[in-house]
């Protein structure tokens, strides 16, 4: 099978980084990180929608771009690597579900439930707290509440409701803001518990309920797993070429420190790392496999946290201030790797999946 990208991919690539280093250089990214609660910034919400970013998969006939899960990993991976901040993976799942998604108009967070439910028992009854965490929330129109994998349960739901039933939570992540809903693993359905201002007229929210076999439950979560791995492999890479420069430009006993043989070590590790998460992740995205798609997190999950380490290795001690942006990305690292599949469920799919093929 070929893996290489075709013209047109490059230069989706090249047009999508291009778009946010003039939407969102480093300033703006300061300012998100600097500047007070973080919210998400609606004019470039918008122009990302005008865009297609979020209704790069929609049909045509829809609105959308008519492309596929290997150009919209390719763009992902572009926004992980500017540590564009936002609910990106929600909003462009509920392009076409949730009214003004497509265009931007609409941002979007996640209620996982099912997600919440596995990291519940994972916890214990000592956890840190009952609940699902949302991110955005305050920042959002609508939540994606999405079920178990399987059940085709999908829901679109206001989101001021759930925001007066949620509590803060204080995030790693300056730039990810964090609530935490009551009741773990619970849809807020009106046969089940009722959130406040509940959806009256859902046709106002979300178009109309398709089948559950298309896009499923446990379709919408492989994607956003795998949406979210691309955004961890664009923060890897994009630590490689920071490490990199600084290592060229910073000079020890009249030498750049690149000459270091440890130094060079890191880099090359650093490398070998986003380079084989980048081929299981563009494979990934090609066979949409639950198996390849869980193995393609825990190696970008591993990439980001560990080249954004390696990479604060690199930069020494000023690597530490809140001045470098390296910190940055390893607190973002940190975040997406506990969202939609952690890593001791990635590995658990992988094992179930190579237990069917036997001895």
């Amino acid at each position: 099978m070929d893996f290489r990208l075709t013209d047109d991919q490059r230069a989706l690539r090249a047009g999508v980084r291009e778009l946010l280093e003039g939407r969102f250089p480093r300033e703006r990214l300061r300012e998100a990180v600097d500047g007070g609660p973080p919210v998400v910034d609606r004019a470039l919400w918008r122009e990302l929608g005008g865009a297609g970013f979020f209704a790069l998969r929609l049909r045509e006939a829809d609105g959308g771009v008519g492309l596929g899960l290997p150009e919209a990993v390719l763009v992902f991976e572009e926004a992980g690597r500017a540590l564009l901040p936002g609910p990106l993976v929600a909003t462009h799942l509920a392009a076409g579900v949730v009214e003004g998604a497509a265009e931007g108009r609409a941002v979007v967070t996640a209620l996982d439930t099912a997600g919440d439910e596995a990291g519940a028992a994972q916890r214990g009854a000592a956890g840190d707290g009952a609940g699902a965490l949302v991110e955005h929330l305050a920042s959002a129109d609508a939540v994606l509440a999405i079920g178990a994998p399987g059940d085709g349960d999908i829901e679109a739901l206001p989101s001021a409701g759930l925001a007066r039933a949620a509590r803060p939570v204080r995030s790693v992540d300056p730039a990810t803001p964090l609530h935490r809903l009551p009741h773990p693993g619970r849809v807020p359905c009106p046969d089940r518990m009722a959130y406040p201002d509940r959806v009256a007229r859902p046709d106002r929210l979300a178009a109309p309920a398709r089948p559950a076999g298309a896009r499923s439950a446990g379709r919408f979560r492989r994607e956003a797993v795998l949406l979210t791995a691309a955004l961890q492999l664009g923060s890897a890479v994009r630590t490689v070429e920071m490490a990199v420069r600084h290592a060229r430009e910073r000079f020890q006993f009249g030498r750049p420190i690149g000459a270091f043989q440890a130094v060079q070590h890191l880099c090359a590790g650093m490398l070998v790392r986003a380079e084989t998460a980048r081929s299981v992740v563009y494979a990934a995205a090609v066979t949409e496999d639950a198996g390849e798609v869980a193995a393609a997190k825990l190696l970008a999950d591993e990439a980001a946290v560990r080249n954004a380490r390696d990479c604060l290795q690199v930069h020494g001690g000023m690597g530490f201030t809140w001045e470098a942006d390296v910190h940055l990305h390893l607190k973002r690292a940190w975040v997406r790797a506990e969202q939609w599949q952690r890593a001791a469920d990635a590995e658990e799919e992988l094992a179930a999946g190579l237990l069917r093929f036997g001895p």
